[in-house]
């Protein structure tokens, strides 16, 4: 499996094949149609030391504590169609990690960001002090 310059080795994916939930008529009892690939991220050859990190980095809780990560795929009726978009899902998940983020440089609000805000604090409080008791005599 090619992503981006990586290449990932079959052997490195488990699938399993299970039954589908869901609709699909009595083929749904009958078939496993339903895909659960597993790849070990923590433990994979393939991935480059960098690409590991940020990838275990995330908060992704298709994430087990060991760091493989498991993609169940049912959203159509053939094995065939599932297991592709089981491994393309996994391809966007490599993708994610193979870039690394921007880094944010700190700014400050200029002087007109500044005024606007204080201006719409001020109209804000004129409009609440404008609902106070009032005397009807």
């Amino acid at each position: 499996m090619r992503v981006g310059s990586l290449i990932i080795d079959d052997d490195e994916l488990v699938e399993r094949f299970v039954r589908a939930a869901g609709p699909g008529g009595q083929n749904v009892n009958k078939v496993a149609t339903a895909v659960e690939l597993r790849f070990d991220v923590a433990r994979s050859p393939s991935l480059p030391e960098p690409v590991r990190a940020r990838l275990l980095a995330r908060r992704d809780r298709r994430l087990t504590a060991d760091g493989v990560l498991v993609l169940a795929a049912q959203r159509f009726r053939t094995q065939e169609r599932n297991r592709e978009d089981a491994r393309a899902r996994l391809a966007a998940f490599i993708e994610a990690g193979l870039h690394a983020p921007k880094p944010r440089i700190a700014t400050r609000p200029g002087r007109a960001a500044k005024q606007r805000r204080l201006d719409a604090k001020r109209e804000r409080s004129t409009i609440k002090q404008g609902r106070g008791r009032r005397d009807w005599d």
